[in-house]
């Protein structure tokens, strides 16, 4: 999955959940752990992404593509389909044994009035509002966080900073929630992992640093901004460029024609060749 931690309603100690795979009634590889449910939705290319679903207790193969609303993240084949699933049972099954239980709160967060909060420990609350949630801990509890990601307030969001928490606390969380923050750390704040790990992250290996290193490299040439197929020139792409994706109104601003079959972003942004790609900035074009 990608940063975020699904935060699921603890399951009884005695719950083993059983896995269950199928196709849909739409033909997508389909499956069932527990309550939650998944599904392989092809996108372009032959890529497909994992789809999630919550309490589907309908027969598989009476399943369709509207009955999934999550989002989580790319998954290359079957093979990689069922891995998930399995690892997913897996943290199910760990997640029984943990002292998670649900408590009524109202108490007041950085995301609203709490609505209810999930004990996972000792000063460690995990507090669900009417739009967003995420942990608080007691002052105990949060001296155990590494100084580069701790906060003075005690209170981190479910997006990212959730990581945090499950780094200093690896006992009050499940293998698969451990590796969800490792790989969330890793993607967001690469210095305070390597200074955890003792180690350099390598390039590929955090989103956040592969960034930095893109703009470093680039701060001089022409990125995209913005694009726009071209009705002018069937074919092409308009583009609007800054020299490194600066932004703002003293910033110099360029427009390019892009080859449609050539123009792919990236993660980063397109970089501009102007001895290549035609200036139409002067309005000649």
């Amino acid at each position: 999955m990608n940063t975020t931690v699904p935060i699921i309603p603890a399951s009884p100690s005695r719950f083993l959940p059983v896995v269950e795979f199928g196709r849909s009634a739409d033909d997508l590889l389909v499956a069932r752990v527990g309550d939650t449910a998944f599904a392989m939705v092809p996108t372009w290319a032959g890529r497909h992404f994992l789809a999630t679903g919550w309490r589907l207790s309908r027969p598989l193969d009476t399943w369709r593509r509207d009955d999934f609303y999550g989002h989580s993240g790319d998954v290359a084949d079957e093979a990689a389909f069922r891995a998930l699933v399995a690892e997913n049972a897996e943290h199910q099954r760990e997640r029984a044994t943990l002292r998670r239980r649900e408590i009524a709160s109202r108490a007041r967060t950085p995301w609203g009035v709490s609505q209810g909060a999930m004990t996972y420990g000792e000063g460690v609350l995990c507090h669900s509002t009417a739009g967003h949630g995420g942990f608080q801990l007691a002052p105990e509890q949060n001296a155990c966080v590494h100084p580069l990601l701790r906060s003075s307030s005690g209170f981190y969001e479910e997006d990212a900073e959730w990581a945090a928490v499950a780094q200093a606390l690896p006992e009050l969380f499940t293998a698969y929630e451990r590796r969800l923050s490792d790989e969330t750390l890793r993607n967001h704040w690469p210095e305070a992992w390597e200074a955890i790990h003792g180690c350099a992250l390598q390039p590929g290996e955090s989103r956040e640093r592969d960034r930095q290193i893109f703009e470093r490299q680039h701060a001089a040439d022409w990125i995209v901004i913005s694009a726009v197929s071209s009705d002018r020139f069937p074919g092409f792409v308009e583009t609007t460029a800054t020299p490194g994706a600066k932004r703002g109104p003293s910033v110099e601003r360029r427009r390019f024609l892009v080859p449609s079959v050539e123009y792919e972003p990236g993660l980063f942004g397109f970089v501009v060749d102007p001895a290549w790609h035609q200036d139409l900035t002067d309005g000649t074009g």
